[in-house]
């Protein structure tokens, strides 16, 4: 590690061996690790005979805590931003952090490593050359069916984070809403008993709804729509469905990355259907 600055360093998603000869570099050398769970973290320095100084970093810290932190960043020192898994910003915190690192032109650099969404698209054998990150669906069938369909048109494998007590739900709902598509689940990923299971959603619903729930969380990979699906569906029935459980603004961006439509022009209709415009 050469310059001060903050460091997006990745960290393993469960085979400790994981961890990079360059990631145990810049954590042994920085000033700061800010991590989620400094008890999680504390075991994977421990493991690899680090001892740093850590500051809890996580969806709940204030703007007081970031701000601490910038000022440890403008004040020279060098900051290691970790998950407790995989790599940070992705359904972990840290981007606001960088956010404001970038606006006080501090350093950002990045050491990449284990990520749990592109570890599952790897292993599931579907389309790999486009796809779609949407991190966790909504957890009532309602909203989550809602963002499936304001999904349902991305010409793209879409993968998504869930609990797996609820995933034989998700999966039916994905079933109904994205149609008969080819799918995988991936849990466990990179530790003893990982499992990838492939199927299409109707099948892996049904297999999830017939067992007990797994521990822990699932990725789930579901192919694009076929070449027969059409391109998108209709921009009143997709901004309907995202306007009853999102803002103007978040169902305008929803949309509009599902269609590919010009963003100005969904926000525009979306202003309308809303009845704010």
């Amino acid at each position: 590690m050469t310059v001060t600055g903050l460091y997006i360093v990745a960290t393993p998603i469960g085979n400790l061996g994981d961890l990079t000869p360059r990631a145990a570099e810049i954590l042994r050398e920085a000033d700061i690790v800010a991590c989620e769970d400094t008890r999680v973290t504390g075991k994977l320095l421990s493991a690899n005979g680090i001892s740093a100084r850590m500051i809890a970093y996580h969806d709940h810290s204030s703007e007081q805590d970031r701000a601490r932190l910038i000022t440890l960043l403008e004040n020279g020192n060098s900051v290691a931003l970790v998950s407790d898994a995989g790599t940070p910003l992705i359904s972990d915190p840290g981007y606001k952090l960088v956010r404001a690192a970038v606006e006080a032109g501090i350093p950002v650099t990045c050491a990449p490593g284990p990520s749990s969404p592109i570890a599952a698209l790897v292993v599931s054998g579907l389309p790999s050359d486009r796809f779609l990150f949407a991190g966790y669906l909504p957890a009532k069938s309602a909203q989550r069916r809602a963002e499936l369909s304001a999904l349902a048109g991305v010409p793209a494998t879409l993968i998504f984070l869930e609990s797996t007590r609820r995933l034989a739900e998700s999966l039916a709902d994905m079933s109904e809403t994205l149609g008969a598509r080819d799918a995988a689940v991936a849990r466990e990923l990179t530790k003893l008993h990982e499992e990838v299971r492939r199927a299409p959603l109707a099948d892996l619903a049904g297999q999830y709804a017939a067992e007990p729930a797994p521990r822990g969380e699932a990725v789930v990979v579901v192919g694009p729509p076929g070449e027969d699906a059409p391109a998108a569906a209709d921009l009143d029935a997709l901004l309907d469905r995202a306007l009853s459980t999102m803002s103007v603004r978040d169902a305008a961006a929803t949309v509009a990355a599902a269609t590919g439509r010009p963003r100005k022009e969904v926000y525009a209709r979306a202003l309308e259907r809303s009845g704010e415009g």
